[in-house]
C-alpha cells in the first residue's frame, strides 16, 4: 500500500492523542485514506520529558530540521499553541514545501490571512477543523456540506471550560473560583485560564467561522465581547426563575445592512437545544436559506476529540481533499474583498435582562422606568424581590428587569444612566436574552 509521511510537531496533549491514532489504529485510517499514514518525526522540545505514548525509535526529534529538509515528510500536524514560533514554524514548513494541520485556533484568527495567502502562493495547504470546537466537524460543514447555502446565522457553545464552570455554578451551587480549580483538575482550563473565561477564546473561533460562513474579515479582538468571570450567582437563580440559563453565547448573524456579532452571557430560554448544553460540550446551530436550521453538539475539547479532528485533516490532505477545498473556497486572503461589513453593535436589536440593587423607598420604580422611556425602551416584565432575610424593611432589594426588543446602543446608556441614580447602589448588571 501507498504511504504519505507524517510529522508532528508539538507532542502535547493532542499531539499524544494524534500519535496514538496513527500508531495503535493505523488499519483504521489507511482504510478511509487509501493508504498508510506513517508517523515519521515527532518534534519536541525535551528529549526526556516522560509521554503518554510509546514512539517507535527514531521518531522523537529535538529538531524542526528533521522535518524541514526531509523531502518524504508531506504532511505536518503543527500543534504548538500560540502566536509565536507558532506563525513562524507554520511559514518554514509551508516554504518547505509540506501542507499543514493544525488546532491553533489563536494564530489563524491573528494571522489567518498572512498563512493562508503564502500558502496558497507555494501550492500547498492548511487544515484546520480541530481549531474550533474540537471534535466537532463544524469546519467541513460550513465550508463544503453546506456550500450551497447562504448561511443566514450561527450561534453557539464554543468555550468547553466557560460552559463547564456555568453548569457547575447553575446545578450545584458551586462558588466560581471552586468550579475554575476543579476545571483545572479535569484538564478543561489551563493554569491560567483567563483567554476562557473573559470570551477571547470564543471570539477567535467566531472569527475563523465568521470568515467562512459570510466571507466576513474579522479581527477577532472587534467583537465586542462579555466573559464569565464576573458572572454573579444571583443572576443564574433569577434567571432560572425566569425560566432561562445563562450560557456563554458566541453570536453571528446576517441582518440586510450588514453582519452582527457578539460574544457575552446569555439568557438562553429552558428546554431548547442550546439551554441543554452542559459541562465540557459545545454546540452549534446553523441556518442555511436552502438547508434551515441544523444543530452540532459535541466534545469541544479534550485529547482525543480533538486529536480525531486533527487525523480526520490528515486524512483529508494525504487523499488530497484539503487541497480541492483549500485553493477554491474563499477562506482567508490578503487579497480577497469582505463580501460583508460589521454592523456597528449598538444598532443591534435584542431583549435584555437588567439586575439592579434599589432602594426600598417609594420613588425609586418610577424614577428607573423614566429613565427606561427616555430611552424608548418597552418593559416585558419586572421582578422586585424582597431582601434575602425577607425583611420588608431592608434598605436594598433585588430589582430585576426583562426588556422587549431594544437597540444594544439604548440598552448600555440606559443602564449607565441608571447606575447614576441616588436610589442605586452597584452596577446595573445588563445581559442578552436570546430570542
Amino acid at each position: 500500500m501507498e504511504k504519505t509521511n507524517i510529522a508532528i510537531v508539538g507532542l502535547g496533549t493532542v499531539g499524544a492523542g494524534v500519535a496514538r491514532l496513527l500508531l495503535d489504529h493505523g488499519d483504521r485510517t489507511a482504510r478511509h485514506a487509501g493508504q498508510t499514514l506513517w508517523l515519521k518525526k515527532a518534534v519536541v522540545r525535551d528529549l526526556s520529558k516522560k509521554r503518554d505514548v510509546d514512539l517507535p525509535a527514531g521518531v522523537l526529534t529535538e529538531s524542526l530540521s528533521d522535518v524541514i529538509n526531509d523531502p518524504e515528510i508531506e504532511v505536518v500536524a503543527q500543534l504548538i499553541g500560540g502566536l509565536e514560533p507558532a506563525r513562524t514554524i507554520m511559514l518554514q514548513l509551508l516554504e518547505a514545501g509540506k501542507d499543514i494541520v493544525t488546532a491553533n485556533k489563536a494564530l489563524l484568527a491573528e494571522h489567518g490571512a498572512e498563512l493562508f495567502t503564502r500558502a496558497r502562493e507555494l501550492g500547498r495547504s492548511i487544515a484546520f477543523e480541530a481549531a474550533v470546537a474540537g471534535g466537532i466537524p463544524i469546519i467541513a460543514n460550513i465550508s463544503q456540506c453546506l456550500s450551497a447555502n447562504q448561511i443566514l446565522s450561527l450561534e453557539g457553545i464554543l468555550n468547553g471550560t466557560s460552559n463547564f464552570i456555568v453548569t457547575q455554578m447553575d446545578e450545584k451551587g458551586s462558588s466560581y473560583d471552586d468550579v475554575v480549580r476543579q476545571a483545572q483538575e479535569l484538564g478543561y482550563a489551563e493554569a491560567d485560564p483567563t483567554m476562557d473565561v473573559d470570551g477571547t477564546d470564543a471570539a477567535q473561533k467566531l472569527a475563523i467561522l465568521s470568515h467562512l460562513a459570510f466571507g466576513a474579515t474579522v479581527v477577532w479582538s472587534d467583537i465586542p465581547k462579555d466573559g464569565i468571570d464576573r458572572l454573579d450567582p444571583d443572576d443564574l437563580r433569577y434567571a432560572r426563575q425566569l425560566g432561562y440559563r445563562i450560557k456563554l453565547i458566541a453570536n453571528a448573524r446576517l441582518a440586510d445592512d450588514g453582519l452582527e456579532l457578539s460574544v457575552g452571557p446569555t439568557l438562553v430560554r429552558i428546554g431548547t437545544p442550546l439551554a441543554e448544553v452542559r459541562d465540557a460540550f459545545n454546540a452549534i446551530r446553523v441556518i442555511g436559506d436552502a438547508v434551515g436550521p441544523v444543530f452540532f453538539h459535541g466534545l469541544g475539547a479534550g485529547q482525543m476529540p480533538t486529536a480525531s479532528a486533527v487525523a480526520a485533516d490528515l486524512i483529508d490532505t494525504a487523499v488530497g481533499r484539503t487541497r480541492l477545498t483549500f485553493q477554491t473556497l474563499e477562506y482567508f486572503s490578503i487579497d480577497q474583498p469582505p463580501r460583508v461589513k460589521l454592523r456597528d453593535a449598538d444598532t443591534i436589536v435584542e431583549r435584555f435582562y437588567f439586575r439592579l440593587s434599589v432602594a426600598n423607598h417609594p420613588g425609586t420604580l418610577s424614577a428607573i422606568t423614566a429613565v427606561l422611556a427616555k430611552h424608548k425602551i418597552s418593559i416585558a416584565s419586572v421582578i422586585q424581590h424582597e431582601s434575602e432575610d425577607g425583611a420588608t424593611t431592608a434598605n436594598r432589594v433585588p430589582l430585576v428587569i426583562m426588556t422587549h426588543a431594544t437597540p444594544a446602543g439604548a440598552a448600555r446608556r440606559a443602564a449607565d444612566e441608571i447606575e447614576a441614580l441616588p436610589a442605586i447602589s452597584g452596577p446595573v448588571v445588563r445581559l442578552r436574552v436570546k430570542v
